[in-house]
């Protein structure tokens, strides 16, 4: 939409808060007063404190002159799909990688081996459904992980059982896909992420198909995640939500948990709440779920109506375990352990997202160099597609093949890759090398994952 198609409505939005807020005090009246123009700015304080709006517009991680600057380039963007078409800034960057916020959901995956063991149906599926809900307190940090280049892994190993592989399996669009086993269970994930820039905030729609199959009666259950809000990105603090339904569903089976996400209303109310059923194949509520994404949910049994059954009393099954202190980018200690070469196998591929520079420059604080490198690795890539495409070849990723599926998502068609087993095979060879990676070992591999060893930027 063109600028000049938005002014009315932009003009009309703030004037109808201006005037609502005209009670509120002088403080908020200047804050809001300051901020007329800025398409998609909150005056909101998710932490629910009463400290004066004005600041509370103000704070961020940008210096003004960059934040002003920063937000001139972006505005032409506002209604557009920003995924990859953006080169951003690495000051809102956290050292880490798209493919290993992935890895993040395996932080609680003991709820998948409850899940696995369960003889309850419905305990199950309120197992299964806590695990899928668990990640979203990792997933509240506002720095933004780097996108992956095309080719580019992330393995994880030595973390309750499991061999995790993720790769970029597509640049444009930007796809991943991952793949994650014990005794217990499979994960398999094909994710696109489909975004829209409103100005201070962005929509991310979860265009992705999360499939587990519990090995034990061979279950199979089908999540569909709720959108995520980032909003303040430019001005002010930022902060995320992600209201909306959550639904997994038993595929083997039809039952089903509906979980409802609150958005954040002012000053916080409702924010993390979650709330919600696990329902039989006939839609019948069997056990009432509720808790906060943030901090713990708890179950009870229920009648038809969804009240607590009489003589049961709420249960907690999951909580957030404690996190450090005064992190500097909000890290759990599960997202440390990802980042170190502790989880990682001693014949660490030399596509792995660990051996970044880019990452890896931030994480040591040289903003410069990680800049630099972003920029290098960028322009890398895009010589590859030159290479290909002068070729008449088309890439293709080592441990993910696209089948024929094409599933439909509430924003849009996914196309699904497969995990070939190549990766298994891999790692199968290697069984004498158990030893986790040692600092030699890291200290003789450069990140690869080229498909043209000759293709310079």
């Amino acid at each position: 939409m063109a600028s000049d198609d938005r002014q009315p409505a932009r003009g009309g939005f703030f004037s109808a808060i201006t005037s609502s807020m005209l009670n509120w005090g002088s403080a908020v009246q200047k804050s809001v007063n300051g901020i007329l123009g800025y398409e998609g700015l909150e005056v909101i304080n998710p932490e629910g404190s009463t400290e004066d709006a004005e600041e509370e517009a103000q704070r961020g991680r940008w210096k003004k002159e960059d934040r002003d600057s920063y937000w001139r380039m972006m505005h032409k963007y506002i209604g557009s799909d920003v995924t990859s078409m953006v080169t951003l800034p690495v000051i809102i960057f956290e050292p880490m990688t798209m493919l290993q916020k992935m890895a993040e959901l395996m932080e609680y995956c003991h709820l998948l081996d409850l899940a696995n063991e369960c003889e309850d149906p419905y305990m199950r599926m309120v197992y299964a459904s806590s695990w899928a809900v668990s990640v979203y307190f990792a997933y509240q940090r506002t720095w933004k992980p780097f996108n992956p280049i095309l080719g580019e892994t992330y393995e994880m190993t030595n973390h309750r059982g499991i061999t995790f592989i993720a790769e970029q399996v597509s640049h444009h669009p930007p796809m991943s896909a991952g793949h994650a086993e014990n005794e217990h269970f499979t994960y398999d994930v094909s994710s696109k992420l489909k975004t829209k820039y409103l100005g201070n905030s962005v929509d991310v729609y979860p265009v992705g198909r999360t499939r587990v199959t519990l090995k034990k009666d061979g279950v199979v259950l089908d999540l569909v995640p709720p959108p995520t809000k980032v909003n303040n990105l430019i001005f002010g603090r930022t902060w995320v939500d992600s209201p909306g339904e959550m639904i997994m569903t038993n595929l083997t089976t039809g039952d089903k948990v509906v979980l409802y996400f609150q958005p954040c209303g002012w000053f916080g109310a409702g924010r993390y709440e979650v709330d919600g059923f696990v329902y039989n194949a006939s839609e019948e509520p069997k056990i009432l779920m509720t808790g906060k994404w943030n901090e713990s949910l708890s179950y009870q049994p229920c009648d038809m109506e969804g009240e607590p059954l009489p003589g049961t009393e709420l249960k907690e099954v999951w909580r957030v375990a404690p996190v450090p202190e005064n992190d500097k980018f909000q890290y759990t200690h599960f997202a440390h352990k990802i980042n170190s070469f502790e989880t990682a196998p001693r014949n660490l591929l030399g596509s792995d997202s660990r051996l970044r520079p880019d990452r890896y420059a931030l994480e040591k604080g040289d903003m410069s160099k990680a800049g630099a490198e972003k920029s290098s690795l960028e322009e890398r890539q895009r010589a590859e597609k030159r290479n290909r495409e002068s070729l008449g070849q088309q890439f293709s990723p080592r441990w993910f093949d696209l089948t024929d599926d094409v599933t439909s998502t509430p924003w849009g068609d996914l196309e699904i890759y497969q995990f070939n087993g190549k990766y298994a095979a891999r790692q199968a060879a290697a069984v004498d090398s158990v030893d986790p990676i040692s600092d030699a070992d890291v200290a003789s591999l450069e990140f690869n994952p080229w498909q043209y060893a000759d293709a310079q930027d």
